[in-house]
């Protein structure tokens, strides 16, 4: 091999691995950017989002500054009729599981505070009204021990009688034993009594 073919075979090699260099820096692609239909189907939080877009529920912003979607992206995806449809078919599921109607209320309901307040404070509002407001707010700012749940009921059921099934025998019905764990309540502490209270012998 001649110099000149060394320096070619050189310079190819060279050509290449800048090649590499270059792929290698270059970082890749969000998914969402490469516009590629069955990952952004399979995303189900992207699906989501959009469907929430469609209800009103998100703006475009949202979904934008969310996902880092920019313009053209958006009008992108607004081609893709496979995404269409997943939109679609989860917006469907979201109504009949309730899931977009309770995000609806919850946003709507922050706002029932604000409401009472006002008519609370109204000095022209009929009394009664600005009184039922006092106890609405009062209401949806208590968060204790009236607000907890009923405890769960416990109940451990032993079963003694294997032998007898085994033996096919009558069971005897004194072989299970149940037991009611339900947690009980606090008991109200007794309050101290005075001498005078205890009967004198």
């Amino acid at each position: 091999m001649n110099a000149q073919d060394e320096i070619e075979r050189l310079k190819r090699e060279v050509g290449r691995l800048q090649k590499e260099l270059a792929a290698i820096q270059q970082p890749p692609l969000p998914q969402f950017i490469t516009n590629d239909p069955p990952s952004l189907i399979d995303n189900h939080e992207f699906v989501t989002d959009l469907a929430r877009y469609a209800e009103g529920l998100f703006s475009e912003q949202d979904v934008k500054k969310r996902h880092h979607l920019d313009e053209d992206t958006w009008t992108k995806l607004g081609e893709d009729e496979a995404l269409i449809e997943a939109i679609e078919a989860e917006r469907i599921r979201r109504v009949r599981s309730g899931a977009a109607k309770r995000e609806r209320a919850q946003q709507h309901i922050v706002k029932g505070p604000d409401i009472l307040e006002k008519i609370m404070s109204d000095e022209s509002a009929n009394a009664r009204h600005r009184i039922d407001s006092v106890k609405a707010l009062d209401a949806l700012a208590d968060n204790g021990p009236g607000m907890a749940p009923a405890a769960d009921r416990y109940v451990i059921r032993i079963d003694l009688s294997a032998d007898a099934k085994l033996k096919s025998t009558k069971p005897d019905p004194n072989d299970v034993i149940i037991v009611d764990a339900t947690p009980q309540k606090t008991p109200v502490a007794i309050r101290d009594k005075t001498e005078d209270d205890w009967k004198k012998w």
